[in-house]
């Protein structure tokens, strides 16, 4: 995410960064979620230095069929459909994949970002699950200890059933790291659809009550508590 942008509105820096009239280094830079750091100096537009953008926190209930970026080549709607114009300039923090729902952070201060997302480091990530079938005690075992998933070892940190219906069952997974598409992926080796998937929490931070489609800024102690700031 080209972080300095923030100094406008979204829809207007986008349009810059299209056009290519940002620059950072002496190149032009196309992509909208080109990193950077907040401080780097090396960032212009039209040639001239940008002032430091205001550094922003927000949590979204993201929907479920929007892509998780900025723009989409094929013209799906974007996670940024939810944003309002008045803030500046934020990327994603992490991923939450078109057919996932639910807490998604976002920011524009690209060292904090990368402390949640950090795998060694990084706070836990839970979801409830809604899954075609009705998983033992056994099965939900297997899932913590971890299966060999297309060369990769996949676990969950914890794994419980929440409710139960007659052909399907809802269930609460905890992820210690961030491999793509891992629940979808883990469930699938051990023949459970995935129905629904939400992420409910990411470390102390719950959804709560935020409106599905809409976003909030985080506190201080919120965004502290998450990845203290330098």
């Amino acid at each position: 995410m080209l972080s300095k942008r923030g100094v406008a509105s979204r829809s207007v820096a986008a349009t810059w960064v299209l056009a290519g009239r940002v620059s950072v280094d002496g190149s032009v830079v196309t992509d909208p979620e080109f990193p950077v750091r907040l401080d780097h100096a090396g960032v212009r537009l039209d040639g001239q230095p940008l002032p430091d953008a205001p550094r922003t926190y927000l949590m979204l209930n993201k929907p479920r069929g929007l892509v998780t970026s900025a723009a989409d080549e094929q013209g799906r709607d974007t996670v940024y459909r939810c944003l309002g114009a008045e803030l500046p300039w934020v990327g994603p923090v992490g991923r939450l994949d078109k057919a996932s729902e639910g807490l998604l952070l976002m920011s524009n201060d690209p060292a904090w970002a990368a402390r949640i997302t950090d795998p060694a480091t990084g706070p836990v990530k839970t979801y409830h699950v809604q899954v075609a079938g009705r998983p033992d005690a056994g099965l939900l075992a297997r899932l913590q200890a971890g299966l060999d998933v297309d060369g990769q070892r996949l676990a969950a940190a914890s794994a419980r059933e929440l409710r139960a219906g007659d052909r399907n069952a809802w269930l609460e997974i905890v992820l210690d790291e961030g491999r793509n598409r891992q629940i979808r992926r883990l469930l699938a080796a051990v023949d459970l659809p995935v129905l629904r998937l939400l992420r409910v929490a990411i470390g102390g931070l719950a959804l709560g009550e935020l409106p599905k489609g809409q976003w909030r800024l985080l506190t201080d102690a919120e965004i502290d508590a998450l990845a203290p700031r330098g």
